[in-house]
């Protein structure tokens, strides 16, 4: 489990993941060598990373959250493949192994390939059943952290780190929309959100002072925002499901902003398909998902029907999966 810093440094970096190391200290009164350790530790002990993210209206993409059948014997394989792809995105085991949910981020443009929904899903073998429903609005998740991961901090603490936020990224124009021209930068900060002005330089080619100047204008205007992940478990959350609801339509905005509220998600869309709603819980145990069930949902008479999909295990979250941080197997020793 985490200790009050750990959750102090993993909270402050959700107002602010690329604040440098010296303010996050100012905010928690330690000194900035501490915070340079114990982010070090949370990355190689908790999984910690900070992405940025492009928001999919400005890059000019419809996210779609796609659930796939397959045999249980080919499920894990199908999902780690899902999880190397570039388009996909919290890809999850649910539903005893055989059932794959997936985000997966096309294009608006019709002449657009979107080789994943159209080609690849129905060629390959051994998938027994797909629906795909389309994410309309997001009420709670994106730039919305899960409010049990960033309840460290006092009012105080987290104004002294929005204002320093503020006073580097004064008001500018809203930015244009996300174009090619910002493909490379995005790539190297979905890996990783803090690399700095040089690293990102050196990815996307650009002086330093360029990159410096467009990654301030997309924050300032909402094109780009910075998520931080981290294994659920450490806080607490041992049991996990995906909630997918059929909700009267009339009634759809009070329930969804409703379930935004609720400290057991993380997670809250409206969607197309005969479920119109889903939701991610995070839960200690199943008798806590049992509780929040029966006694918080049971409550809202709008929710017509509801599905529970216990996820089993999280092969991919919103960053790119990096194959070079994976331990290779040793080589078999020659005869």
């Amino acid at each position: 489990m985490l200790d009050t810093l750990d959750r102090a440094l993993i909270h402050a970096l959700h107002i602010d993941g690329r604040a440098p190391f010296s303010q996050i200290a100012a905010a928690l009164d330690v000194s900035p060598q501490t915070v340079a350790r114990r982010y070090r530790r949370l990355r190689t002990e908790a999984s910690l990373r900070v992405v940025g993210l492009a928001d999919p209206h400005r890059a000019g993409q419809t996210q779609w959250l796609l659930r796939l059948t397959a045999a249980a014997s080919t499920a894990q394989d199908l999902a780690h493949a899902l999880g190397r792809r570039p388009d996909t995105s919290w890809v999850k085991l649910c539903s005893g192994g055989t059932e794959i949910v997936t985000i997966s981020h096309t294009s608006t443009d019709a002449t657009a390939d979107n080789s994943l929904l159209l080609r690849d899903i129905p060629r390959t073998a051994n998938i027994t059943a797909v629906s795909a429903h389309c994410l309309l609005h997001t009420y709670l998740g994106g730039p919305t952290s899960w409010r049990r991961r960033a309840n460290t901090l006092s009012e105080g603490q987290q104004r002294l780190l929005r204002r320093s936020e503020q006073a580097e990224a004064p008001d500018r124009p809203n930015p244009r929309q996300l174009s090619e021209s910002d493909d490379a930068l995005l790539a190297a900060l979905q890996k990783d959100g803090r690399a700095s002005h040089s690293e990102l330089a050196q990815a996307t080619g650009w002086a330093p002072v360029t990159v410096a100047r467009r990654l301030a204008d997309l924050q300032a205007g909402g094109g780009v925002f910075f998520d931080v992940e981290v294994d659920a478990k450490l806080f607490g959350a041992n049991t996990q499901a995906l909630l997918w609801m059929s909700v009267r339509p009339a009634h759809l905005e009070h329930v969804a902003t409703t379930l935004a509220g609720h400290d057991e998600l993380a997670f809250v869309a409206a969607t197309t398909g005969p479920t119109n709603l889903v939701a991610q819980a995070l839960c200690s145990d199943p008798a806590d998902l049992h509780h929040y069930l029966t006694r918080r949902l049971g409550s809202l008479d709008a929710i017509q029907s509801l599905e529970t999909s216990p996820v089993l295990r999280i092969l991919k979250a919103a960053s790119p999966v990096i194959t070079d941080l994976v331990p290779r197997r040793a080589a078999p020793p020659r005869r």
